[in-house]
Parts: structure tokens; C-alpha cells; sequence
């Protein structure tokens, strides 16, 4: 079986306080499989950037081990560095130079010969629709540009795995979506995305595995699925055309709350198939005629709250 791309067993880290150590990360297991994408959530104060810092060299940790594209974190971190590449929130861009003068100046710094440096800068100039805007300034670029620049100037070392903290804040809804099918590109190629964001929409379009953090503990892991289905309050609402179909259809049900001025009953349920199913065919056969359905099942903003007790705005 292929190695997973990060495996971090105990990561523990704290810092000194006026009234002792402050414990940020206590006891962290993560395993991310090779080409996929894992999602790290949790309100602000979690630990999210200190597990990033410690993944990426930046820091050391405590105690706890790592392995990192068949490396081990403290005896080889040159080796791990040589295989990671790191997109902050903040972009790295050199906005007085060109485009492609910002991923020329990468492949110096990665030590590509000349030839081979140029070659690169243009491909990837190609790769993320950049060659018209090549030879501007990059203060002249929208800040979907800039932020498809910075990937692109992190992919310059060909790293295996790439961290990737917030991509998308402040971008509009199109530039989102474009930078979303360059991360699905990426994994396609066999590349390992360890992203963070604020936006838990983009944790459930794009991460195969999610684990939520709070407290320096991984309080939950899972794919998307998996971790709505931890909490309660999925619901039907049924629609009615008048007060009487409404009240037959609650008497019928014998459960869920109805609402007289909206004219609908909602009813408990995961909203699966077989039971939605099942409540329609018990109306019909009782000729309650029903106006409209619609299925509510607990999304990733329903999982934060119960689980953190914290609103999405925090999930920092």
C-alpha cells in the first residue's frame, strides 16, 4: 500500500504564559492519504495554524512525530522541505514584478538551471491562464490572479504536498469556483492538498477527509457525509395548499411541527429515499394532496455549531 502523504501521531505544543503553559495543540493524530484533499477546521484559537507551522518546518513541536512524503519530520525536515510547497493567506507575490519575473525569481531560488527555469515559468503561465497578463505588473492583477500566481509560483519545486491556508478569502464566487478546479486538477495529478479555510462550503466541495479541531484536540474526522450524519436535525417540510390539508396531513404524520401561516409541516427525518417515500405514499393514500417538499439534512455549518458550540464566522 502506497504511504500516506502525512502522518503526525501525538503532535503536542504549548507556550509559556503568565499563569503557566498555554497548551495549543495536545495529542494530535492525522493521517492524509497520498492525492487527496484533507480539510483542517476549528474556530480561531484551535490550533489550526500551529499544526500548519509545525507540518510545514516552520516550528518544531514539542513532542509527537511526523512523516512527511516518506520523511521523517525531526531527522531529515531539508528533505521534507524539498518535497512540500506552502500557500499562505497572505500572498507572496512580489507585486513590482511581472508574472512571469515572480516565477522566474522562484526558479532561482529552487535552483533550476536557466533554460529549464523559463521553461517552467511558461507552462505554468499556460496552466493557469496567466500568459496575456504575463508581462504586467503584478499590482495590475485582479486578486483571483494573484492568488492563481501564488499557487502557481509554489508549484515552480514540483512539491508532492502542498498546504494550502485560506486560498480563496476575499476572492468573488467565480474566482472561488476557478481556484477550486485548480486544487481538483492538482490531486488529479497525484498531488496532496492539506487545506484550511474559513469558508465550510468549501471544506464539503472539496476535502475527502475533514477533521475538525477545537481546543488544540481533534474532536471529529470523516468525510463530509459522515460528519453531518454525527448530529441531529435533519427534516422534511411539507407544503400545503390550505389550513385543512395541513391539519390532516399533521393528524396522518402524528409527528412534526406545523405552521399555520406558512401552510407547512415539518417533519423529523434524514431525508433518505425510502422514507421520504414512505410519508408521501401515507398522504396519497389518504388523498392529502401535498403542494411542495423540500429535504433539510445537517450541512458542515450545522456540524461547527453543534460540535464547537461556535458560529461558522469563527472557524478561523
Amino acid at each position: 500500500m502506497t504511504e500516506p502523504a502525512i502522518t503526525a501521531r501525538g503532535l503536542r505544543k504549548s507556550y509559556p504564559g503568565k499563569n503557566g503553559d498555554k497548551i495549543v495543540l495536545d495529542g494530535v493524530d492525522l493521517t492524509v492519504p497520498a492525492g487527496t484533499i484533507f480539510a483542517l477546521l476549528g474556530p480561531n484559537g484551535a490550533g489550526k495554524t500551529t499544526t500548519v507551522q509545525i507540518l510545514s518546518t516552520l516550528i518544531p513541536a514539542d513532542a509527537g512525530t511526523v512523516r512527511i512524503a516518506g520523511h521523517d519530520l525531526a531527522r531529515a525536515p531539508d528533505e521534507v522541505r524539498g518535497a512540500i510547497g506552502v500557500t499562505g493567506q497572505y500572498s507572496a507575490v512580489d507585486k513590482l514584478l511581472t508574472g512571469r519575473e515572480n516565477l522566474l525569481l522562484m526558479a532561482d531560488l529552487h535552483h533550476l538551471p536557466r533554460k529549464q527555469g523559463k521553461r517552467t515559468a511558461d507552462a505554468l503561465l499556460e496552466r493557469f491562464d496567466l500568459v496575456e497578463a504575463a508581462g504586467r505588473p503584478a499590482s495590475t492583477y485582479s486578486g483571483g490572479m494573484r492568488r492563481r500566481l501564488d499557487l502557481a509560483m509554489t508549484l515552480v519545486g514540483d512539491p508532492r504536498v502542498i498546504f494550502l491556508d485560506e486560498p480563496t478569502t476575499g476572492l468573488d464566487p467565480r474566482s472561488r469556483r476557478t481556484m477550486w478546479q485548480i486544487v481538483r486538477d492538482l490531486v488529479a495529478t497525484g498531488v496532496t492538498i492539506f487545506l484550511t479555510t474559513q469558508y465550510l462550503e468549501e471544506a464539503d466541495q472539496l476535502a475527502d477527509r475533514i477533521a475538525l479541531l477545537d481546543h488544540g484536540r481533534l474532536i471529529a474526522e470523516g468525510t463530509a457525509d459522515e460528519l453531518k450524519r454525527l448530529i441531529p436535525g435533519g427534516h422534511v417540510t411539507l407544503t400545503f395548499a390550505d389550513a385543512d390539508r395541513l391539519g390532516a396531513a399533521h393528524r396522518i404524520v402524528g409527528t412534526g411541527a406545523a405552521d399555520p401561516q406558512a401552510l407547512t409541516l415539518q417533519v423529523p427525518g434524514d431525508g433518505g429515499a425510502d422514507a421520504l417515500r414512505d410519508l408521501l405514499v401515507a398522504l396519497d393514500e389518504h388523498a392529502v394532496a401535498v403542494a411542495g417538499v423540500a429535504v433539510h439534512t445537517p450541512d458542515l455549518d450545522d456540524v461547527f455549531l453543534t460540535l464547537t458550540g461556535q458560529t461558522k464566522e469563527n472557524a478561523r
